[in-house]
C-alpha cells in the first residue's frame, strides 16, 4: 500500500473529518452495547440452574434490557452507516470534480497522447471502484477495530488466563491476512489499467462504428477485445483468488481461537473458576472477537483495489497543467483586436526528433485574407492550433494585435477568433443551444438569424420541434453536412474580429457551398480570416495564398500571381483539375 497515495485520502477525508468523529462514536455506542448484550445473556443462563429453578422474574427484567440495547445497537449502525456514505461521497464527490477540473487545465498534448476511453476510465469507473472500497473500509473496519479492543477489555474482565490463550493465537490471523494484502496490491492495480485499456478500446469502437463496418475491421476488433479480455480476465482471476484465500484463512485461524477458548473455558469452569454463564458469554466474545478478524481481511481486499483506483487517479491530478496565464497577462476586448497577426521566426515539432514548423514568419495586416494550402502533413492544421494556444510555440513569437500572445489571457485570445472545423461537435441538446454554444444568452431573434445565414435555417423548420429539436451526443441522426451546417452558424452568431476556417464546407453539397461561401464573404468583411482548404477553388479570393511545404512557407501571393510563377501552387492547383478531369 503506498504511503503517500494514504496520505492524499486522508487529505480528501479532512474537510469531513466531524462525519468522522461522529461515525467512530457511533461504532464505539454500537460495539459498546453489542458486548454488552453477552453479558446480560451470560445472567440468564446463570438464572435457569435446573428444572423449577428457573428466576422468570429476573429473566423478563432481562429480556427487557437485552430488546433495548438492540435497538440502541441498530439506531447506532443506523448513524454510523449515515456518516459513513455522507463522508465517502462528500470524498469522492471532490475528487471527481477535482478530476474533471483538472482535465480542462490540461495541455492538448496530454490528451491528444492518451486514449480518451483510458482518461474516461480513471474519471469514472477508477474513482467509483474507490468509492466501493473506501465505503467498505469506514463502515466495518472502525467496527472492527473497537471490537477486537472492546472484547479483549470485556474478557479481561472475566479470565485473564483464557484471555491470553486468544491474544496468543491472534497475530497468526494477523500474519496471514498481510501476507495475501501485499500480493494483491499490485494485481488490483494491473486489473484497474488493463479494464481501462479496454473502455479506451470500446470507445474507440462504438465512437467509430460506421468505420469499422465500412472496412470489414469487425473481425479485427472482436480480435483485439478478447485479447485484452483475456489479459483481464487473467489479472482478475489472480486478484480475485488471493484476495478470496484471505477469508477461509482467517476463518481457519479464527476457528483455533474459538476452540482453545471452548476447552479453556471448560476446563475453568469444572475447576469452578467461572459460571456456566460467564463461559457462554466467552464463547459468544471469542466468536466476536474473531469475526471483524474476517471482515477486517475481506475490508483490507477491497481497499487494495480501492487505493490502486485511487492512484490512478491521483496520477491524473498530478499531470502538469498548461502553463498559466502571465500575472500580467492582458485581457483584451474585440474592440481592441485590430485583427493584426505576426509570427515571427517560430519553430514547432510535436515530437522533439521530428522537426515540423521552422523558421515560420508572416505579417497578416487587418482584414486580410489568408489562405493555408499544401499536401497533408505539411503544418496547417499546427498552424492554426499555435495561433489558437492550443500548442505554445518552442521558439519565436507570435503577436495578435501587436502584443505577444504569451502576454494574453488564453480566454480573450480565443474569444477573438470564431473556428469553425472539418471535425464537427455538437452537444446533447436542443439545436438552439447549440447555436449559441459560444453565446447562452443569445436571443431567438440572434439564433435564427445565425441559422438563416449559415443556411441552416430551411432543414432546422423541417425538424420536429424546429429550434428546440433535441439532438444526441455528436448530433444525433444528422447527417454530416447539416453538422457542418450547425457549427457554421455557431461562428456567425458570434462574429469575432478573426476567422478560422479549417475545411468548413469540406461536407457540404456545392449548391450549399457556393451560398455559404457567399455568406462567409460577407462574414469576412473587414475581419481578418485564415482559410485551410484542400479545395483551391474556394480561396480563389484570398489576399494572400501561403503554398506550405515541411512546415515552411514555400510560396505566397495571390491567386494569378502563383499560378504566373509555375511553380509550386501552380502545380498543386493544376494536378487537382487533373484528378478532377481524370475521374470525369
Amino acid at each position: 500500500m503506498d504511503k503517500k497515495t494514504f496520505r492524499r485520502i486522508l487529505s480528501l477525508i479532512k474537510p469531513y473529518r466531524h462525519y468522522f468523529i461522529l461515525s467512530i462514536i457511533f461504532a464505539a455506542v454500537s460495539v459498546g452495547l453489542t458486548l454488552y448484550a453477552p453479558v446480560l445473556i451470560g445472567e440468564g443462563v446463570d438464572l435457569i440452574v435446573g428444572p423449577g429453578q428457573v428466576d422468570f422474574a429476573g429473566l423478563v427484567s432481562l429480556s427487557a434490557k437485552l430488546a433495548l440495547v438492540v435497538a440502541a445497537t441498530s439506531l447506532a449502525q443506523w448513524l454510523m452507516n449515515l456518516c459513513n456514505n455522507r463522508m465517502t461521497y462528500c470524498a469522492v464527490r471532490d475528487v471527481r470534480t477535482q478530476a474533471f477540473a483538472h482535465l480542462q487545465e490540461l495541455p492538448l498534448q496530454y490528451i491528444d497522447g492518451h486514449p480518451y476511453g483510458e482518461v474516461i476510465s480513471r474519471v469514472v469507473t477508477d474513482v467509483d471502484q474507490f468509492s466501493d472500497g473506501l465505503l467498505m473500509g469506514f463502515s466495518q473496519l472502525f467496527t472492527g477495530v473497537i471490537t477486537i479492543l472492546g472484547t479483549l477489555c470485556f474478557m479481561l474482565g472475566i479470565d485473564g488466563k483464557i484471555t491470553l490463550v486468544v491474544v496468543c493465537i491472534t497475530p497468526v490471523s494477523l500474519f496471514v491476512a498481510a501476507f495475501i494484502a501485499k500480493r494483491t496490491f499490485s494485481m488490483f492495480r494491473l486489473q484497474s489499467s488493463t479494464r481501462a485499456e479496454m473502455t479506451a478500446l470500446v470507445e474507440e469502437m462504438v465512437g467509430n462504428q460506421k468505420v469499422v463496418q465500412a472496412f470489414s475491421y469487425e473481425q479485427k476488433a472482436e480480435q483485439r477485445f478478447s485479447e485484452i479480455n483475456r489479459r483481464l480476465r487473467d489479472c482478475s482471476l489472480k486478484a480475485t483468488f488471493f484476495s478470496s484465500i484471505t477469508n477461509p484463512s482467517t476463518r481457519f485461524v479464527n476457528g483455533l481461537v474459538y476452540t482453545g477458548v471452548g476447552i479453556f473455558g471448560a476446563i475453568a469452569a469444572i475447576r469452578g473458576a467461572i459460571s456456566v454463564g460467564q463461559l457462554s458469554c466467552f464463547l459468544s466474545y471469542a466468536n466476536q472477537y474473531t469475526k471483524p478478524f474476517n471482515e477486517i481481511s475481506g475490508v483490507i481486499t477491497e481497499l487494495q483495489n480501492a487505493f490502486a483506483c485511487a492512484a490512478r487517479v491521483f496520477e491524473l491530478l498530478d499531470e502538469p497543467q498548461q502553463e498559466p496565464d502571465a500575472p500580467d497577462a492582458l485581457r483584451l476586448t474585440d474592440d481592441q483586436i485590430t485583427g493584426e497577426v505576426q509570427i515571427e521566426h517560430v519553430d514547432f515539432s510535436y515530437v522533439p526528433q521530428t522537426p515540423l514548423i521552422r523558421d515560420f514568419s508572416l505579417h497578416v495586416r487587418p482584414g486580410e485574407r489568408v489562405a493555408i494550402v499544401g499536401p497533408t502533413g505539411c503544418g496547417k492544421t499546427t498552424l492554426i492550433n499555435l495561433l489558437m494556444r492550443f500548442y505554445d510555440v518552442q521558439s519565436g513569437q507570435i503577436r495578435v494585435s501587436g502584443v505577444p500572445a504569451d502576454r494574453i489571457t488564453r480566454d480573450s485570445l480565443r474569444a477573438g477568433y470564431g473556428m469553425v472545423l472539418q471535425d464537427t461537435w455538437l452537444k446533447a441538446g436542443t439545436i438552439a443551444e447549440n447555436i449559441a454554444y459560444g453565446k447562452p444568452d443569445a436571443t431567438r431573434d440572434e439564433i435564427e438569424r445565425a441559422a438563416k445565414a449559415a443556411y441552416a435555417h430551411g432543414f432546422i423548420r423541417r425538424m420536429p420541434q424546429g429550434y428546440d429539436t433535441v439532438i444526441g451526443e455528436a448530433g444525433g441522426n444528422l447527417s454530416q453536412g447539416q453538422r457542418q451546417l450547425l457549427c457554421i452558424a455557431r461562428a456567425m452568431l458570434l462574429l469575432p474580429p478573426m476567422l478560422i476556417l479549417d475545411e468548413a464546407t469540406s461536407s457540404i453539397d456545392t449548391r450549399t457551398e457556393i451560398r455559404i461561401q457567399q455568406a462567409f464573404d460577407r462574414m469576412m468583411q473587414g475581419r481578418t480570416s485564415f482559410i485551410v482548404a484542400h479545395r483551391l477553388s474556394t480561396i480563389r479570393g484570398a489576399d494572400i495564398i501561403l503554398a506550405m511545404q515541411d512546415g515552411r512557407i514555400v510560396e505566397q501571393g495571390s491567386h494569378e500571381e502563383l499560378l504566373q510563377k509555375n511553380g509550386f501552387y501552380a502545380g498543386l492547383y493544376n494536378s487537382q483539375w487533373e484528378i478532377q478531369g481524370g475521374s470525369v
